[in-house]
């Protein structure tokens, strides 16, 4: 790696002094990389920049240069019969390629093939890497102000790194750093404009939603070109076992030409997707034309409405109610006026559905899969071997819709004495409820005993820092650890066992009020305390832990919350069980999708269990603790058997094992105990500042792993 990285830099110091010369964005990175580790925060600061520059401008040269030469050597407009077809194809195709050879050579001022970036660096750039270094090289130069732009545009494309969260409310917390510092520099314009619009839209304020609408409606078609122009690079061998059998002139050209089709298709998605997100806008563009119809209709405006709404019916020309607002509309303007679709949307909807008949062709015929984007696609263009599977796709869906509505039937509660406190209704919200009574008195101190070895070997994060706010320490102990402790003769094995009893009992609780019938598996089980720090709370002003969903990311200004990594996905249900009451807030609270309008307060008191369905319809939070501990159980259930918590098994093997020892005659001794110092789920300490990717991934292939390593002590 050090050789190659040596090549790179003498390839660029030999040929930076050439005029006009667009240098290798991969290699002003390398050279930018290597500057950060030798701490020369200067060099690294302008190679670095220099690097975004170079990325931005052959992303620029790229899309200009297929557009004029799309112009320049069009392949339409050809006399028929006007000579041999292949020489009037490929005569083209030819002086095509010569087109873009001679744009790009000029534009980037050398052979095109020397901006080839590996994918590895390809991906460093579309998840914004460059920043992550650049913040810590700014802040290295009292740069403050540019430190704190790269950092939160570093972090609006990773909200999960965790590392650089930290160093944001570093920022936030420092004096001369402005809140305009926080800025967002490679900003989407269209995605700034969707979302002011859809606020205007949703508070009634029809005229300024109407404008930012189409700002964003205009800026995500003009996106949607420049990324269908990038798809025109290199064939990509997405079959590197059979790479010796090489295909003929036509397989080649077809596999080339299908490859792109694919591309271009799938560029909906990449401007439906808000940078920081996998999951992609459903229904991006026709979205935009139904919000318009109905904000023109609003302000008075029917003939744009009814354009609106005849663009919308060429996404969706059976739509009951759109339908009705053009009989309205058509009513309202005259017969004899012509009301007719947007042209840029005609165009848009006969490109893409070309393009999607001849990918399905090539399926079909050819082999290979293609993931359609989009929900509008007619049923008949899809061939008919390939609308079996459609049908159990939508029978799946059906059956998690049933499964929800079967899951509201509440069961009867499996132990007496218990008492529903709080349901749904009295919460504001759904799958909400407060059980008291879970616990005796006598119970909970027995488990806070437990919370005193949490503090001395127990499983926190970041030696006991909370991980969410430094105005706390954190302490927890998992199942497994609490039994180890007990093994090594640290905690009372009755205590330990009672927190195996606590936590499957509140299982059952859980289990047969929302879902009677149909089992739910630990997830993860954690005792934590959370401790205020005296001389940290003065002026003190953030949560205990923010507000967030259990098995999504919370997106507060979309009013989404996305169903992906590094969210827990696979969770189902969660709950805490609180254990005192003898400290100042630290209170749970649910909200609205905004993370501000607060719907309901749980109040910990000793044997008190709040359980909620983990989804996005129940976002909550947690109070400050603002004076002393706050003890509870963590616990969070799956309906998946295959993410079921396997600490718990081996924790339940101990305890067994344990009991089987009891019963044994004086004199046995037992084999095999378990002596290990550290769990298997321990969280690993994250290092300070930024860091370069050593080992890439494709994105999404083992997220949900990974996490399970770097977030194994998230608690509410």
């Amino acid at each position: 790696m050090a050789s190659v990285l040596c090549l790179c830099f003498l390839l660029a110091a030999a040929t930076a002094t050439s005029p006009g010369r667009l240098v290798p964005y991969d290699l002003l990175y390398a050279d930018g990389v290597r500057a950060y580790f030798a701490r020369d925060w200067g060099r690294a600061a302008e190679l670095l920049q220099r690097a975004l520059h170079s990325y931005v401008g052959l992303r620029a040269a790229r899309r200009d240069c297929r557009a004029a030469c799309r112009r320049e050597a069009a392949f339409l407009g050809e006399r028929p019969g006007a000579g041999p077809w292949e020489a009037a194809l490929f005569g083209r195709v030819l002086q095509r390629a010569d087109c873009l050879q001679h744009c790009l050579g000029r534009r980037l001022g050398a052979a095109p093939s020397a901006h080839r970036a590996s994918l590895a660096i390809q991906r460093d750039f579309e998840r914004r890497e460059p920043y992550n270094y650049l913040q810590v090289a700014f802040f290295q130069l009292k740069k403050l102000d540019q430190a704190v732009s790269a950092a939160h545009t570093f972090f609006v494309a990773n909200p999960q790194h965790l590392q650089m969260r930290e160093d944001i409310e570093k920022y936030r917390r420092m004096s001369g750093v402005k809140s305009d510092n926080f800025r967002d520099l490679e900003a989407v314009p269209h995605w700034e404009a969707y979302e002011a619009g859809v606020q205007h839209y949703n508070a009634d304020e029809y005229l300024q939603a109407v404008a930012r609408l189409e700002e964003s409606l205009t800026e995500a078609l003009s996106a949607l070109e420049e990324c269908r122009a990038l798809c025109e690079g290199p064939l990509k061998d997405e079959d590197e076992e059979e790479e010796n059998m090489q295909p003929g002139l036509y397989e080649a050209i077809a596999a080339h030409y299908i490859q792109v089709l694919k591309c271009r298709q799938q560029c909906v998605l990449e401007i439906a997707t808000k940078p920081g997100r996998i999951s992609a806008t459903e229904d991006f563009i026709p979205s935009h034309l139904d919000l318009l119809q109905f904000a023109y209709d609003q302000v008075g405006n029917q003939t744009l409405a009814a354009e609106c709404a005849a663009s919308y019916l060429l996404f969706y020309p059976s739509d009951e109610p759109v339908l009705e607002k053009m009989k309205q509309y058509r009513t309202e303007l005259g017969e004899d006026t012509a009301v007719t679709a947007r042209e840029n949307i005609q165009h848009y909807v006969q490109r893409s559905l070309m393009e999607k008949k001849l990918i399905y062709y090539a399926v079909e015929h050819l082999g290979g899969t293609f993931n359609d984007p989009d929900l509008w696609t007619p049923d008949e263009l899809i061939p008919e071997n390939l609308k079996e599977k459609h049908r159990e796709d939508q029978e799946k869906q059906k059956q998690e819709t049933l499964d929800v509505e079967e899951r509201e039937k509440k069961g009867p509660l499996p132990f007496e004495g218990i008492a529903v406190t709080m349901d749904s209704q009295r919460m504001n919200g759904t799958q909400r409820v407060v059980f008291d009574r879970v616990l005796t008195e006598s119970e909970c101190k027995d488990l806070l005993r437990l919370t005193k070895a949490a503090g001395e070997a127990g499983d926190g994060c970041r030696a006991r820092q909370s991980p969410h706010t430094p105005h706390e320490r954190f302490e927890g102990l998992t199942v497994l650890k609490t039994m180890q402790l007990a093994q090594n003769g640290d905690v009372d094995w009755r205590d330990a066992k009672l927190l195996l009893q606590a936590s499957e009992k509140s299982r059952k609780i859980i289990e047969s009020y929302f879902t009677p019938g149909k089992k739910l598996h630990f997830s993860f089980t954690h005792l934590v305390c959370r401790t205020a720090v005296d001389e940290e709370q003065e002026g003190r002003m953030d949560l205990s832990h923010p507000v967030h969903a259990d098995n999504c990311l919370l997106d507060p200004e979309g009013q989404e919350c996305w169903r992906e990594p590094p969210a827990y996905v696979y969770r189902d249900y969660s709950g805490i069980l609180y254990l005192n009451e003898d400290f100042q807030g630290g209170g749970l609270f649910f909200t609205e999708m905004d993370t501000v309008t607060v719907t309901a307060e749980v109040h910990p008191k000793c044997g008190r269990l709040v359980a909620f369905s983990s989804g996005k319809e129940n976002p909550h939070g947690v109070w400050a603790v603002r004076r002393g501990r706050r003890c509870a159980i963590a616990l969070w259930y799956t309906h998946s058997q295959e993410h079921a918590e396997q600490e718990r098994v081996k924790a339940e093997e101990l305890m067994e094992q344990r009991t089987v020892e009891q019963d044994r005659p004086d004199g046995e001794e037992h084999q095999g105990a378990d002596h290990s110092g550290r769990s298997s789920s321990e969280l690993p300490v994250p290092s300070g500042g930024a860091r370069p990717t050593s080992r890439r991934h494709k994105p999404g292939s083992d997220r949900t792993q990974h996490l399970k390593e770097l977030r194994a002590r998230d608690e509410f």
